[in-house]
């Protein structure tokens, strides 16, 4: 049983002014009224004549002012001018106890404090905060001291026996826990927490019938609640005691069939036994318990999952129990998404998993896991109708995710939707924050960057790929379509060269980029060069389109190989080409730019 712990009263400290003491010329005089205190720490409680109560009362009030203020400084002076007309008042005393202990030195503060409880041994709030410090300082036995002091002095506080309970667990002292506990019960009443607290203790020192006791005490207490016998048959099955526990189940189950706790013990009961398939057969009459808890079910279904694989048995068990289960009414999405994750781990085919993530979906719009992986089979299948019935909801209950409107954006450019496309990467942009993925940040504009040029807007084409490159400076897609837009314009040819040349390196055999390359070389005249590349772009792969062999020819041709030119224009011509000069190339044999 966790404890509340009090803590000891903090000063109040306004932003920085705490460090700005320590470097203050005035801390010095702090120290130096601090030690002319402390040397009358040890004095006797004296009486003060009424012009020196006045005086007293009136500096103590001022250093509260001050304190309030946040003038710390002024503060410590003014209680320590309290304590030069009477150094044995407590309340000063807690005060600078206050202040050291805010300063870190706790062993002055300790003294100060100890002063102000001997003098004050009524006051609450000194004794308690003392105690706090000793157990901060793990100096148990003092704290336990000046508690059980409160204890006797305060004997209704109940917070005060819950301190001792807990310190006397801290020092091993379970005969005193059971003590603080028993009082603890005649103030409060006997209660789940308590007794069961003391069931583990008596259990620790090893008198077992006073811990089966303490269960019993609460069945009695509480006949109607059966979880308490439920809990004295767990008790005795830990301990080896089978029959008592099973007897204690049965009992249950008779007046309650469906019992969820019982059937769970029993469940366990069974498996220890090794009364396999009675086991099999109660561990899924809990699953399908509605009265179960999720987290509870969860936890039998995942060591249903161990037992299984520990087995070495196939998966159709663990499946057809999950089945059932799901065909159950759902609290919540829990099971399902295990399922899911099982099924996955398993490899099972996309068309068993997506019914369990729509399952899933159809409890909890809003979860994203399991949108986005059935997200992910529509991708890889390139189902983009698909994919845009599942991001378009995805935009209303998670309009965080910069993924759904990344790949709503990619599916409605692949359908040839280019404004609904721009549309919805212009809304993700406007999700964008510092933990944005700054990849996926860099695709958004790399996908706006195309979508431009495919409307001849190249301004904003190229302000998107500025962007893309600002978040992925290594966006292979952005660099090779900038650099290629930039050469058919002829334009910043010198940008178009380095942003290709950092594709090719990436990815040498790409003919694509391969392609892009020659080209700038070609628009800046650097034909012999032009030629290495393009070559190199037709054995991998580009001879397949038809771009790339116009290309080629182009490239051939004004390296002087009118026949090479020829063939090239001629091969591209037979494949689908919409160049608008090809044509006039192979009826003129010469190259035309367009």
């Amino acid at each position: 049983m966790t404890m509340r712990k009090i803590q000891p009263m903090k000063v109040s400290v306004k932003g920085g002014l705490l460090v700005g003491l320590l470097v203050l010329a005035g801390c010095g005089s702090i120290h130096r009224g601090a030690e002319a205190s402390q040397k009358n720490v040890s004095a006797q409680k004296m009486e003060l004549t009424a012009d020196q109560q006045r005086k007293y009362d009136y500096y103590f009030l001022e250093a509260l002012r001050m304190k309030q203020k946040g003038e710390w400084t002024a503060a410590m002076d003014l209680y320590n001018h309290c304590l030069q007309i009477d150094s044995c008042a407590p309340s000063a005393l807690y005060e600078v106890s206050q202040f050291y202990l805010m300063l870190g030195q706790k062993d002055i503060s300790r003294k100060y404090l100890a002063k102000a409880v001997s003098l004050d041994s009524d006051n609450f709030w000194y004794k308690q905060t003392l105690a706090a410090l000793y157990e901060d300082d793990e100096n148990y036995k003092k704290a336990i001291s000046l508690y059980e002091e409160m204890v006797k002095k305060y004997p209704d506080r109940s917070d005060i026996l819950m301190l001792l309970t807990d310190l006397y667990n801290k020092n091993d002292d379970h005969a005193n826990v059971v003590r603080s506990l028993d009082r603890l019960e005649t103030l409060e009443g006997k209660s789940e927490q308590i007794s069961m607290e003391k069931f583990r203790q008596y259990l620790t020192m090893g008198q077992k019938e006073k811990a089966y006791k303490e269960v019993e005490n609460l069945s009695i207490e509480y006949p109607n609640d059966l979880r308490y016998q439920v809990m004295l048959g767990d008790a005795y099955l830990n301990d080896g005691k089978n029959k008592d526990a099973y007897e204690i189940y049965r009992r249950v189950l008779d007046k309650e069939p469906e019992n969820a706790f019982a059937q769970l013990s029993l469940a366990t009961y069974y498996n220890k036994i090794g009364q396999d398939s009675l086991y099999r057969a109660e561990r899924e009459k809990v699953l399908l318990n509605g009265q179960l808890n999720t987290e509870a079910r969860l936890n039998l279904m995942r060591r249903v999952i161990v037992e299984n694989e520990q087995g070495k048995k196939d998966s159709t068990e663990v499946l057809n129990l999950f089945d059932k289960i799901l065909k159950e009414s759902q609290d919540n999405a829990d099971m399902g998404m295990l399922c899911a994750q099982y099924m996955i781990t398993k490899n099972l085919p996309e068309d068993r998993v997506k019914p369990v993530l729509n399952k899933i979906l159809s409890i909890e719009p809003d979860n994203s896991v399991a949108r986005l992986q059935l997200l992910s089979y529509a991708v890889k299948k390139e189902d983009y109708k698909a994919a845009i019935d599942i991001c378009k909801p995805a935009l209303e209950y998670n309009p965080e995710s910069m993924e759904f409107y990344y790949y709503l954006g990619v599916a409605y450019y692949q359908t040839d939707k280019k404004e609904e496309a721009l549309d919805v990467l212009k809304k993700g942009t406007g999700q964008l924050n510092e933990k944005s993925d700054k990849k996926i940040v860099s695709d958004f504009y790399a996908i706006m960057g195309d979508i431009y040029h495919t409307k001849n807007m190249n301004n904003e084409a190229y302000a998107a790929y500025d962007s893309s490159l600002v978040y992925n400076p290594e966006n292979i897609g952005s660099l090779n379509n900038y650099a290629y837009y930039l050469s058919v314009e002829h334009k910043n040819l010198d940008k178009a060269e380095e942003m290709s040349y950092k594709t090719i390196k990436a990815e040498p055999q790409n003919s694509t980029y391969l392609d892009t390359y020659a080209w700038i070389l070609f628009e800046k005249k650097k034909y012999t060069e032009a030629l290495i590349y393009i070559e190199q772009a037709m054995k991998n792969g580009g001879d397949k389109s038809s771009v790339i062999v116009e290309h080629c020819g182009d490239i051939s041709f004004m390296n002087g190989d009118k026949e090479s030119a020829m063939k090239y224009w001629k091969q591209a011509d037979a494949m689908e080409n919409e160049s608008k000069t090809l044509k006039k190339k192979i009826a003129k044999k010469e190259y035309i730019a367009e």
